[in-house]
């Protein structure tokens, strides 16, 4: 069986992955990834290449400096984490290396990975508008600029601006149109909120549903996982919103959990192996049927209830930008006040 290293990161737990973790056929992941459909796959891995993988778990933002802070003796192979923003930082802070090959190159779309290959994208998820089906019409949704109409005064719930899901969403729109626009963009949803944000977006479309508020801005796989939760009462949530992807001109904002090699990754070749599979068709199918994401390798399609949501036109931009402007965009978020 596949060795399991589990490291709560939050109360500081230190342990030795120990001098196995050099061998040959191991690979050590550091991931913030929590899913059984990630240690499905990892199973699978070692099944067909007899690699095993060690598994370090752990907040992305404390991963990221644990890496830095092991430097050169890191036994980090590859990390897995959860946007594109991340991403970028953990490539500035200069812990991975660029690495490119024919089947990465294949598997994952120009604009779902770094641009100078430092990392890959391996699902991608929607931030999307649900509105409750019994209040409002959806033919009176259509892009992000419109949340800030007067129709939808004290009618959007959002989670803080602390979450990095809003500061890559903001950052995209400063990607776009601009700092200005953004600005201006930011400060009428914060005129239009229904409550000061709080909780995660499963809060903000319980939310919706309680009445608090019409709109909820939340990511696509959070309502995938509610219709399916084994808890009636999110089950019961879900079937009484309706999910719209902004239109317009450039689109819904999408993003990424991702992975990249690290800069001085003991196993460098395993770590590339284990790329390329979590990339495949088959890693992408399991991704996409157990965990309500959409699969980046394009020959792949989404699951049923994604495509039962219908098709949607995503930014184009590469989501490289989402880190690049994700300072501009934190800066927005506290001139406009939004907490």
């Amino acid at each position: 069986m596949r060795k399991l290293i589990v490291l709560t990161v939050l109360i500081g737990l230190v342990f030795s992955l120990g001098t196995s973790v050099l061998a040959a056929e191991e690979v050590n992941l550091y991931t913030n990834r929590h899913y059984d459909t990630d240690e499905e796959i990892l199973d699978r891995f070692t099944e067909e290449t007899g690699i095993e993988v060690n598994v370090l778990k752990g907040d992305s933002d404390q991963l990221i400096e644990r890496i830095a802070r092991e430097g050169e003796n890191t036994p980090a192979d590859l990390l897995i984490t959860a946007d594109a923003g991340r991403l970028h930082r953990a490539k500035t802070r200069g812990i991975l290396q660029s690495v490119k090959t024919e089947t990465l190159t294949q598997n994952v779309p120009v604009n779902l990975k770094d641009q100078d290959n430092y990392w890959y994208g391996l699902t991608m998820r929607g931030r999307v508008i649900v509105y409750a089906k019994d209040r409002v019409d959806p033919s009176d949704l259509a892009g992000y600029a419109d949340l800030t109409s007067d129709q939808w005064q004290d009618e959007i719930l959002v989670r803080s601006s602390a979450n990095i899901y809003n500061q890559s969403l903001l950052a995209s729109l400063v990607s776009i149109y601009g700092e200005k626009w953004a600005e201006e963009w930011a400060a009428g949803i914060v005129d239009n909120m229904a409550r000061k944000p709080q909780g995660n977006d499963r809060a903000q479309a319980t939310a919706v549903a309680a009445g608090e508020g019409d709109l909820a801005i939340i990511n696509t796989y959070y309502l995938g996982k509610m219709i399916n939760s084994d808890n009636p009462a999110e089950v019961e949530v879900a079937k009484s919103l309706g999910i719209h992807f902004p239109e317009g001109k450039y689109g819904t904002h999408v993003n990424v959990s991702g992975a990249g090699v690290t800069k001085y990754a003991p196993n460098k070749k395993n770590a590339v192996k284990l790329l390329e599979y979590l990339s495949s068709a088959s890693a992408q199918k399991y991704f996409a049927s157990a965990n309500y994401e959409y699969p980046v390798n394009p020959d792949v399609e989404a699951s049923e209830l994604l495509q039962s949501w219908g098709d949607f036109k995503a930014q184009g931009i590469n989501l490289t930008e989402l880190g690049v402007h994700n300072e501009a965009a934190v800066k927005i978020f506290n001139r406009v006040g939004w907490q």
